[in-house]
């Protein structure tokens, strides 16, 4: 006689979704905020004897207590934003651009270049088209070099690109030295102070609107070029699938170099607005970390343009209101840094139980 064998199941497994309606995946994701923010308040009593309240009232000062709050908060969004949709065509390709941050710094240098050797030489206009077409193009070759490596010997294209970040900003350092002013300084001060020339005009009495209106701009001009255009389909065609991708008769290597010359371009636009319409200067730490911060925010919202609206607006209100924390309350800025981690990891962690579900077993099954 053969013995029944108790087959013990595991108690639960994991199984993909399949896919969640839009609006049930923004609500696991503000689930996942709000329990966040119950954590970071038990958190913050137990640390720092701080009304949690009180804390999250001086974050939303910091963010928008004041026009200029405002204001700043909107440029730096329109900034991380213009960079995250400048890395998402070749995310959507699944070619890991991990070099924006370098891009985006040389961009800027030629903006400065074209700022320093050219001011007051030609006229302003002028300058300001010569400086658009130097950063496009800056930053376009930037990005091409590895994705010519990569068609052409199938290196690999994150380390080639992160590499590439580094070649960046040792290029940069090489040029505050070369313009530093006054001398000795070790940087170059605000690029033509008196006469302005290279600066991108004021629209009215704010600083920083033509930066928003450009990148506003850019926004629906890459949510349609992904979403309508045919490059975009030979985009999301070689992400999927390069072999189907041949098969149907797209040039993939066309694709890869046409793809990261966007992408690069973009980039060398977000070193142009931060040099010529926000700082008026170049240092290394210009793009401020800002490529890195731009993959989550492309990969947080799917690819999808318009969404990184969002997720660029949560990391910007986040920093500046961990900033503002740690001002007012006399706190280290890793308390700020903490909170702001705690957010992101409970962000970040919802996008599990968007695609995945736990099923649990409730009974045994016997074998015979």
């Amino acid at each position: 006689m053969r013995e029944k064998i108790k087959a013990r199941e595991p108690l639960f497994h994991i199984a993909k979704r399949d896919n969640l309606p839009w609006y049930i995946s923004w609500l696991i994701r503000i689930a996942a905020i709000a329990a966040a923010l119950i954590v970071c308040a038990v958190l913050t009593m137990v640390l720092t004897n701080e009304n949690p309240i009180s804390v999250y009232v001086t974050m939303i000062k910091g963010a928008f207590g004041t026009p200029r709050r405002v204001w700043n908060l909107l440029q730096a969004l329109a900034m991380l934003l213009c960079i995250s949709l400048a890395i998402t065509p070749a995310f959507k390709m699944k070619f890991w651009n991990i070099g924006a941050e370098g891009q985006v710094l040389v961009g800027g240098l030629a903006t400065a270049a074209c700022m320093i050797c050219l001011g007051g030489k030609i006229p302003n206009a002028l300058l300001i088209v010569v400086m658009i077409i130097a950063s496009i193009l800056a930053g376009a070759v930037w990005a091409v070099i590895p994705a010519v490596f990569k068609v052409k010997f199938n290196t690999n294209e994150t380390l080639f690109t992160l590499m590439m970040n580094y070649v960046g900003i040792q290029l940069v350092s090489y040029f505050v030295m070369l313009w530093e002013s006054p001398k000795g300084s070790g940087k170059i001060g605000i690029i033509n102070q008196t006469n302005h020339e290279g600066w991108f005009p004021v629209i009215g009495e704010y600083d920083y609107l033509l930066n928003i209106l450009i990148v506003l701009i850019i926004t629906v001009f890459m949510y349609v070029y992904l979403k309508y255009s045919k490059h975009g389909y030979e985009i999301s065609v070689v992400g999927e699938s390069e072999n189907t991708a041949r098969y149907i008769g797209i040039h993939v290597k066309k694709v890869v170099l046409r793809t990261m010359f966007l992408s690069g371009a973009v980039c060398g636009i977000a070193g142009l607005l931060l040099v010529g319409g926000t700082n008026h200067t170049i240092t290394t730490t210009t793009a401020d970390n800002r490529g890195f911060t731009a993959i989550m925010v492309s990969w947080l919202a799917k690819f999808n343009p318009i969404y990184m609206i969002i997720t660029s607006f949560i990391l910007v209100f986040l920093e500046k209101g961990a900033n503002e924390i740690s001002t007012v309350f006399n706190l280290n800025q890793s308390f700020a840094d903490i909170i702001t981690g705690i957010i992101l990891f409970f962000i970040i962690g919802s996008e599990f139980f968007i695609h995945y579900q736990i099923k649990f077993h409730s009974s045994r099954k016997e074998v015979k």
